[in-house]
């Protein structure tokens, strides 16, 4: 009986050890991150300050070319613009119809856990 209760001991006492030296690496979630996006709030208007319904919002990342493009809902705003772009500049532009926007630059940073715009929302006006 010594023998048997030692013999699981000693198997109990390896299966810890290689549980305790790295083993197969697991993913671990950071705490605090969600799965939710961070989005940007785009907001078009027109010249004289008027929300554009169903505009074209095109967000396009400046060095890797990966764009999100977007319509705008009966308030003007869409939120589809979100960290899926990834850190670094993306440029935004608009297009009501056959009117055209500025472009805007938003810089996006990352921590563990997310990518953050700044600014935080961008309104872009239609040229008349």
């Amino acid at each position: 009986m010594f023998r048997r209760a030692s013999s699981f001991g000693w198997s109990l006492g390896l299966w810890l050890l290689t549980a305790c030296d790295g083993g197969i690496p697991a993913e671990r979630p950071s705490v605090g991150c969600t799965e939710v996006l961070v989005t940007l709030r785009v907001q078009v208007l027109d010249a004289s300050g008027a929300p554009v319904p169903d505009a074209t919002v095109s967000a396009t990342h400046l060095e890797t070319g990966n764009t999100i493009t977007s319509v705008t809902g009966s308030d003007g705003i869409t939120d589809a613009v979100n960290e899926q772009l990834g850190a670094g500049t993306v440029r935004l532009s608009a297009r009501g119809g056959s009117k055209l926007s500025d472009s805007a630059d938003v810089r996006w940073t990352c921590d563990e856990c997310h990518c953050y715009p700044e600014p935080g929302s961008v309104q872009l006006r239609l040229h008349p």
